[in-house]
């Protein structure tokens, strides 16, 4: 796990009902769908009374067929009016130089050149998947009109995963205390009421074996977003994703812990 953490706490509110921030809007392109006409050609047999030398039918002319030149595109697909188009990118590891591709290179982008966090991506054999992970500090607000207060802090972990080929990028924030047996049931009721009101993202129970072999279970939050189409803004949509997910990840944790046991788990 990465051991960058970050002072800022977030504050939360009770109601998950509580709109986000307004954001910029990330304009998605729609894919247009090709239809292609199939041209029949019937040909009408006239029978003459009269016998008469078999005529071959006459042909009708064909309608020429105009040929657009296709778009443009570079060695990743992207087109020539995307912000990236014809971008090649390589870092320096111990292993040697490792290519970086749009997505990764976006993320990058955003860790690197907007938060100003040194580099902890790790990118796959191939450059075609790659993964940052991080750490954060959650904290509650101090109005009095939420569950958790200013000194109710607790450690969020973070993974952000890239997709080359999907052009995916997903976000999963764990609460990294494994969730008691005896808790599995009233989160799991907890989830099916706090997920229809968040909008953004989901809860889930996450399961996996530890080094042990034995069982565990933890409470995740996750998000995602395509970056195919984009063709500007790339670096804000991943913006708006974590912003938009850490906000409402905050709110369900708030909603949660009107179960005092639920609350005690969390902040233990």
């Amino acid at each position: 796990m990465a051991t960058k953490k970050s002072p800022a706490k977030k504050k939360v509110a009770t109601k998950v009902v509580k709109k986000a921030p307004t954001k910029k809007a990330v304009k998605k392109v729609a894919a247009k769908k090709v239809v292609k006409k199939v041209a029949t050609k019937k040909v009408v047999k006239k029978v003459a009374a009269k016998k008469a030398p078999a005529k071959k039918p006459a042909k009708k002319p064909t309608a020429k067929k105009s040929i657009s030149k296709s778009t443009k595109v570079d060695q990743y697909g992207l087109e020539k009016d995307d912000e990236f188009y014809g971008l090649y990118f390589a870092k320096s590891t111990s292993k040697g130089l490792v290519e970086v591709k749009p997505c990764t290179f976006t993320l990058m982008y955003w860790w690197k050149g907007l938060l100003g966090y040194p580099d902890m991506i790790e990118i796959s054999k191939g450059s075609d998947t790659a993964m940052l992970q991080f750490e954060s500090t959650f904290g509650g607000g101090d109005s009095g009109e939420t569950e958790l207060t200013e000194q109710d802090v607790l450690d969020i972990d973070h993974i952000i995963e890239v997709d080359e080929q999907e052009m995916l990028i997903s976000l999963y924030s764990y609460v990294p205390i494994p969730v008691p047996d005896k808790l599995i049931g009233a989160l799991g009721l907890a989830i099916l009421n706090i997920n229809p009101e968040t909008r953004y993202g989901s809860l889930e129970l996450c399961t996996t074996e530890n080094e042990e072999g034995a069982t565990e279970h933890f409470l995740r939050y996750r998000a995602a977003t395509y970056l195919r189409g984009i063709k500007s803004g790339k670096v804000e949509a991943i913006e708006s994703m974590v912003t938009n997910g850490s906000e409402f990840f905050g709110l369900a944790l708030d909603a949660m812990c009107v179960n005092k046991s639920i609350k005690k788990w969390l902040l233990s």
